[in-house]
């Protein structure tokens, strides 16, 4: 796939290449800098809230206090990187706004995770937490730049649709759809945040899955926010198996599309089914 980008994309510099890094990182290095540091420095948090996990006894919502920025460390390295990889294989003529769209993505996932990790450090909620002004602040700031994150993807998506990415018709339409999908995850996030919970029928906190949290007694919008976000792996990942086989192009197409509609229909029904106050499982 990325093997069409040399002509068209900056290249990693060659004391780069020397580094040993394999191929994929050097393609994102060389295509999308911001995205690519910002994902390095997501993923030392992510080592340095593991290791105070087992030290720091205090909790938030019922579970430790590192457990949400270990989370969303991990989910910013996977989404940073996802994207920086999609958008390398936008063609030259693309590739100024792409970067463009990298730093405001970095720069909102830098003040995202900063704002976690610092609330996690004060023993209390990044997210919906409205008890003290600088509190309010702090989750105004992020609202804020998740709103620049969302016109950056919006951004991204008329990219794709004006400079036809590198790659098979299933992998182009998996791209785009997978990006349009995540703007529907973005929405669910929206909503919760309007509603300042991801909690039907009871207050956030309550027993919940291992890890993730997410309520096995009530509804949680989160499960829908999860899958509608992960579309940005989900349908480039089917693009490219599709683009594999032996179909024609316009089959391939229309399995990306059937397997978009599917999805996009998993997401709506999670949503709904929260709503109702019922759990996941």
């Amino acid at each position: 796939m990325k093997t069409t980008l040399a002509p068209a994309l900056p290249l990693p510099s060659t004391a780069a290449a020397r580094t040993g890094l394999p191929h994929w990182l050097r393609v994102l290095h060389g295509c999308q800098p911001a995205l690519a540091w910002t994902g390095w420095l997501h993923l030392a948090l992510l080592l340095a809230c593991l290791l105070l996990w087992p030290l720091d006894e205090r909790s938030v919502t019922g579970l430790n206090v590192w457990v949400k920025p270990a989370k969303f460390s991990l989910a910013g390295v996977v989404y940073l990187w996802t994207l920086a990889w999609l958008l390398a294989d936008v063609p030259a003529a693309g590739q100024r706004s792409a970067r463009r769209i990298g730093r405001l993505v970095a720069l909102a996932m830098l003040v995202e995770i900063g704002s976690i990790v610092m609330q996690a450090a004060r023993g209390t909620s990044s997210h919906f937490n409205i008890g003290s002004a600088f509190d309010g602040a702090v989750f105004q700031l992020m609202g804020v730049f998740i709103l620049v994150n969302t016109v950056a993807i919006v951004w991204a998506v008329v990219l794709v649709f004006r400079h036809r990415p590198f790659g098979s018709v299933a992998w182009v339409w998996g791209l785009r759809l997978g990006l349009l999908l995540f703007l529907v995850g973005s929405a669910v996030g929206g909503s919760m945040a309007g509603r300042l919970a991801h909690t039907v029928g009871a207050p956030d906190g309550g027993p919940g899955l291992p890890v993730l949290g997410w309520s096995t007694r009530h509804g949680d919008l989160r499960a829908a926010h999860f899958l509608g976000l992960h579309a940005l792996q989900a349908l480039p990942l089917a693009g490219w198996l599709l683009g594999r086989t032996a179909w024609r192009p316009l089959a391939q197409g229309l399995g990306v599309a059937l397997f978009a509609i599917l999805y996009g229909a998993a997401v709506a029904g999670l949503y709904w089914h929260a709503l109702q106050g019922l759990p996941l499982f």
